[in-house]
């Protein structure tokens, strides 16, 4: 039995969202809309099934998608990649990092890791033999800090992995910090592997700049990107991975003793997606950023410290000036069995040296269901 995993605890994740079933409560701590997703995508699906092909696609994803992605990231972000060499289709994001992880890293090799991350990171360095390394990241601006990062480098370091937009803090990080990053990665030979999924759920004008964009990043940077996020059509998993072919040719082999191939009728509707006209991108955020400030404005006039969401499905508030005497965890139990809203504790996102005074909720629901969260969080800090 692998202990890795066999010692691994149900993730709060799991707790929080079977709780939130199992007591009636609203769910705002798992990260998925509310909104079934944009109908004509919808349609290529349902379309591709019924007058597709729907036996096994090529293992790297149909070109016609691999196309699509490599126009998407030359459209908005200046991004040239060659679709044939350097792009390929994977069932997730989370697979295509697990794929990135175990085809890289070696034994031995040090990663480091920014905190808050996603829990998937950890695990699969160390089924792969790596070392995580991990770098705090602290409210409220959660920037990347050069000193740490410098710190923690050792001959050992070999790669860094990035989550850009950041969950769960809802940073999109500034161009000056992520050239600092590149100047390290170049400085000390190390390959960054950037978790992008968020990059199209990004508010007020802010640009995402993937790394790989970034002066001497191209060959060795991973980008992997999600069509779940970017439709807000979370269970299609449908993920991307962009990189030089030398490293592509190692992620290669990985994934196909992973998955092999995804679905060919959501890759036919997501090659659609992708070619949509950029007010689609430019709508979806707009209406996501007024779902942002109805719950933000509503936690506020409550009384909750809000942390201003630059990004993602996500809002913060740090419980520290309130002075409740209680950890983010304790709050969020007591909130979904008190008050009947879930919620994560953002120490949930760290592996030692943890954060615990913030707490993150979801705002991609419709108006009634933030509206309802909103009147019973109302009662919480008074109760």
């Amino acid at each position: 039995m692998n202990r890795i995993f066999a010692d691994l605890p149900n993730t709060i994740f799991d707790v929080m969202s079977q709780a939130a079933r199992d007591l009636n409560a609203i769910n705002l701590g798992q990260g998925f809309p509310e909104d079934p997703g944009p109908l004509d995508v919808r349609e290529k699906a349902a379309d591709a099934v019924l007058n597709g092909y729907n036996q096994y696609p090529s293992m790297m994803g149909i070109p016609e998608l691999r196309q699509a992605v490599a126009k998407h990231y030359a459209h908005w972000h200046g991004l040239q990649l060659d679709a044939m060499s350097e792009v390929m289709i994977t069932s997730g994001a989370t697979e295509a990092l697990t794929g990135a992880i175990l085809g890289l890293v070696e034994p031995g090799d040090e990663v480091l890791l920014f905190q808050p991350m996603y829990d998937s990171y950890v695990p699969i360095i160390r089924l792969a033999g790596g070392i995580p390394k991990f770098i705090r990241l602290e409210p409220p601006h959660w920037l990347l800090p050069e000193e740490a990062v410098r710190k923690a480098i050792t001959p050992k370091t070999k790669y860094v992995i990035l989550n850009n937009p950041l969950n769960p803090a809802a940073v999109v990080y500034p161009r000056q910090n992520l050239e600092m990053l590149a100047r390290i990665c170049q400085e000390f030979d190390l390959t960054a592997i950037c978790d992008e999924v968020w990059e199209h759920v990004v508010f007020d004008g802010r640009e995402h700049v993937p790394l790989i964009t970034l002066p001497g990043m191209r060959e060795r940077t991973v980008k992997i990107g999600s069509a779940g996020k970017i439709f807000g059509l979370t269970g299609w998993k449908i993920g991307f991975v962009c990189a030089a072919p030398k490293i592509l040719r190692v992620l290669t082999k990985a994934h196909q003793f992973i998955t092999f191939t995804t679905a060919p009728n959501l890759q036919v509707a997501v090659a659609y997606g992708l070619g949509k006209a950029d007010d689609y991108f430019t709508t979806m955020r707009s209406d996501l950023a007024r779902s942002r400030d109805r719950l933000s404005d509503g936690l506020s006039k409550i009384g909750f410290p809000v942390l201003k969401s630059q990004g993602t499905y996500f809002v913060n508030v740090d419980l520290a000036p309130l002075g409740l005497n209680e950890t983010d965890e304790a709050f969020c139990r007591r909130l979904v069995h008190d008050f009947k809203v879930a919620a994560i504790p953002v120490s949930a996102f760290y592996e030692e040296d943890h954060v615990t005074s913030v707490v993150r909720f979801c705002f991609s629901k419709k108006d009634a269901t933030l509206d309802s969260a909103l009147e019973r969080l109302s009662k919480a800090l008074h109760a």
